[in-house]
């Protein structure tokens, strides 16, 4: 199909959490945006992410879904209905598969709910909506949201992700990066996700050949989380380096770090969507997820380090299914991979 009559004069997008998906979400905002330029785009969206993608320009207004845990979670829900009193959409377009999800779309007032089809739609999200993309096979999951504009005949290239940082933010980070002796490599050493983990001690001994023979400085980037507290402190005992220890609750500030970074060496998860929106070449650790699926979008591919494979060469298929295979990863596979990236796109970092 595609969009028929005049165009959508209001637009809402459900996607609440994850900030690797958030950081998917930007394309379609702005080809929606160069498509229909009338449009109002509304983003119902959850804390974390908003605080990545306030003041993105494709975006007109927020929902802030503020969820809460077992009984006091319909208040969420009663704010979210507040917040939509007297609005009215003429397009929702429900990017996120999971019931919670779904609920807000089913609350959001609108002509056209569209979502996944019913096979790719999990939590029966797919009853919430009223119009479905067609079914297809697992791809990575930006050309999934594509998929969308796809549908609604708007063009989805080019695949632009727009994201900046005000006057304030770039002081900040020229002030960061001058008190570094030298160019810097962000190094994401946890997530919250234990399965997606590779070992502290791979990561002591990457972090001493970052710094002895690149002549890179090591900051170690990431969230306020436990367990990333405890891995990066892991790492910091373990090493014969130096890192810059950035780790914290800030992720405007862990944002304009990678920006900054010549390199980033990161796990699936969102720092590493971050990197290549922003453009920093990322050798991205893969064991847990399908790269595939959930790799750098187009790009730094040659430096995915790829432990979903069960044994090199394995011809795998795109699929969402999850693989213990970070434990396949060696510290040798990890510097080959930084060894190029330094070859191919950050040559100055030894000059």
């Amino acid at each position: 199909m595609s969009w028929e009559g005049p165009p959508p004069g209001e637009i809402c997008i459900v996607m609440l959490s994850a900030i690797g998906d958030a950081v998917h979400v930007l394309p379609v905002a702005n080809a929606l945006k160069r498509a229909w330029p009338d449009c109002r785009i509304t983003w119902v969206i959850q804390p974390v992410p908003h605080t990545m993608v306030a003041n993105h320009p494709a975006i007109d207004d927020f929902v802030v879904f503020r969820r809460r845990k077992g009984w006091s979670a319909w208040r969420s829900y009663q704010e979210l209905m507040s917040a939509m009193r007297d609005r009215r959409f003429d397009l929702v377009i429900g990017l996120q598969v999971y019931f919670k999800a779904g609920l807000i779309t089913a609350l959001t007032p609108a002509t056209v709910k569209l979502g996944f089809d019913v096979r790719r739609a999990r939590d029966a999200q797919w009853l919430f909506t009223n119009e479905r993309i067609p079914a297809r096979g697992q791809r990575h999951v930006q050309d999934q949201y594509l998929e969308f504009l796809e549908y609604l005949g708007v063009d989805p290239e080019p695949v632009v992700w727009g994201l900046d940082f005000t006057s304030g933010e770039r002081a900040e980070q020229e002030t960061f990066f001058r008190e570094l002796s030298r160019p810097a490599c962000a190094v994401v050493v946890g997530t919250s996700k234990l399965e997606k983990n590779w070992s502290p001690a791979g990561y002591a001994r990457v972090l001493e050949v970052l710094e002895a023979q690149h002549g890179l400085t090591p900051v170690l980037v990431g969230g306020p989380s436990p367990v990333e507290r405890r891995i990066a402190d892991e790492v910091i005992e373990q090493t014969g380096a130096s890192p810059v220890d950035a780790l914290g609750d800030d992720l405007r500030r862990l944002m304009w770090i990678v920006d900054g970074s010549a390199l980033l060496i990161s796990p699936d998860t969102g720092p590493l969507h971050i990197g290549r929106a922003l453009g920093t070449p990322v050798v991205g650790l893969f064991g847990y997820t399908n790269p595939k699926r959930s790799g750098p979008y187009r790009a730094y591919l040659d430096l995915v380090v790829d432990g979903y494979a069960e044994h090199p060469g394995e011809e795998y298929p795109i699929t969402a299914d999850y693989r213990d295979g970070m434990k396949r990863i060696r510290v040798e596979d990890v510097l080959e991979k930084v060894s190029l990236a330094i070859e191919r796109y950050v040559r100055e970092a030894n000059a």
